[in-house]
């Protein structure tokens, strides 16, 4: 099977056409009577992943690439109104989808996990502030890796080694990234722990705390951190140096290669369905990568064109 990106929309397509008959409580419920879909839900979200691949941060663009390069496999299109609202109304699924593809993976079980958060701008100005929909939820926050400060979202990773996504969240610029986790861990049932088998977690220093440190460990987590000022010297020091900067480079993937901040999105539905949709093109690809033996598993090359 080769690499290239008609052979990954013929794979997940298949995959997710699967997976989505035999769960159908994972779609979106629609009335009995009225008119069919001319676009299948599994299309659909294959169509999401291309575009998010193919770097498009415009529907209207893409539907037009779609129209005079794609319609051998999907010759009844959308307009970019239903597009738009059908991708909303698919968040849910999008979700459910990703943890399904990396349950699929050769490396979804993997035990030392990646954790951390980047920002998501949704706006540079302060009418922007007072006027979006996404007042109340998007606020200031202060990025450290870049030195600024943004108004918008965090998106929370819990990523293996190789970079797929096992659990996500995205919540204000100024929510504790430690109860955030908690509750990744709690929501995701990719990320339970087995009876008898622990799992490693690297982090950066804001992931601190006695109580919190007690939670991970009931829970068959060993938490590893830089230190803090004041603290006695933590044990597996060593593998953070080269292992942290991991989660820098999947945060650049999602920046500079899934355009992560140039979602596009107004509302708060919007801007989740954006936001998934990239978290399902970087598992996509990883799943096929997988499958195909690629040499790199987070390698986006292939498919960007």
């Amino acid at each position: 099977m080769d690499a290239d990106l008609d052979t990954l929309a013929t794979a997940l397509y298949v995959t997710t056409d699967d997976l989505l008959r035999a769960h159908p409580e994972r779609v979106p419920m629609r009335p009995k009577v009225g008119f069919k879909p001319r676009i299948s839900d599994a299309e659909l979200l294959t169509l999401a992943v291309m575009q998010a691949l193919l770097g498009f941060t415009s529907e209207d663009r893409f539907l037009r690439y779609a129209r005079k390069n794609l319609l051998g496999m999907f010759p009844t299109l959308p307009l970019q109104s239903g597009y738009n609202k059908r991708l909303r109304k698919l968040a849910d699924t999008m979700t459910w989808l990703i943890s399904a593809l990396a349950g699929q993976t050769s490396i979804g079980d993997d035990e030392v996990w990646v954790v951390d958060s980047t920002p998501v701008e949704c706006g540079r100005s302060r009418e922007t502030e007072q006027r979006s929909d996404l007042a109340g939820w998007a606020e200031y926050g202060y990025c450290a890796s870049h030195s600024r400060f943004f108004w918008g979202l965090r998106l929370h990773l819990v990523c293996t080694l190789h970079g797929l996504p096992v659990g996500w969240a995205l919540t204000g610029a100024k929510a504790d990234e430690r109860e955030v986790l908690r509750g990744i861990l709690e929501a995701t049932p990719a990320l339970a722990t087995t009876t008898g088998r622990r799992r490693i977690v690297l982090a950066d220093k804001n992931y601190y705390g006695r109580a919190f440190e007690t939670d991970l460990d009931h829970s068959g987590i060993d938490l590893i951190r830089p230190v803090r000022h004041g603290e006695q010297p933590r044990p597996g020091q060593r593998f953070l140096k080269p292992l942290r900067q991991i989660i820098e480079s999947i945060n650049d993937t999602f920046k500079g290669q899934l355009d992560l901040e140039r979602h596009g999105g107004k509302t708060p539905t919007g801007v989740c369905a954006r936001i998934a949709q990239r978290v399902l093109a970087l598992t996509a690809a990883i799943w096929h990568n997988d499958r195909t033996g690629a040499p790199v598993l987070r390698s986006l090359t292939a498919y960007d064109h």
